[in-house]
């Protein structure tokens, strides 16, 4: 790769936020959050953090320990934050933390948390380096 930038700057850099509304439609008979809903917005957000680390093709390779530490109700809003935790030779772990916070009123507070392993892959699907 010929990025100039360090891995420690490339590391900083590659954090990423995404914001969204929790709407009916995505919970369950509790009126919260679909536990597989918030897996698969952990897993976007950990793929979009590893590509911009990378900047190469990436694949999620398995999601460790995630604890649900706190139910999301409907009508609240979702802050997921992706940061890399480690770099290997092709493999990037991406820790994930998911905040929630009420629509009116400073309330936010930790809601789950997970990590995910991502692998850059060459156009034959092979394992390529990412440093």
């Amino acid at each position: 790769m010929t990025n100039k930038q360090s891995v420690e700057e490339r590391i900083k850099n590659a954090e990423t936020r995404i914001f969204k509304a929790v709407f009916p439609n995505t919970t369950n008979h509790y009126d919260t959050l679909f536990g597989g809903t918030a897996l698969q917005l952990m897993d976007e957000v950990s793929f979009i953090c590893a590509t911009r680390f990378s900047r190469q093709k990436v694949v999620t390779v398995s999601s460790d320990r995630v604890d649900f530490k706190k139910p999301i109700p409907s009508g609240t809003l979702v802050e997921l934050v992706a940061n890399v935790q480690k770099v290997g030779k092709s493999s990037i772990v991406v820790g994930v933390d998911i905040f929630v916070e009420e629509m009116y009123s400073e309330k936010r507070e930790s809601a789950v948390h997970g990590t995910f392993t991502m692998v850059a892959l060459d156009d034959d699907k092979k394992p390529v380096s990412v440093v």
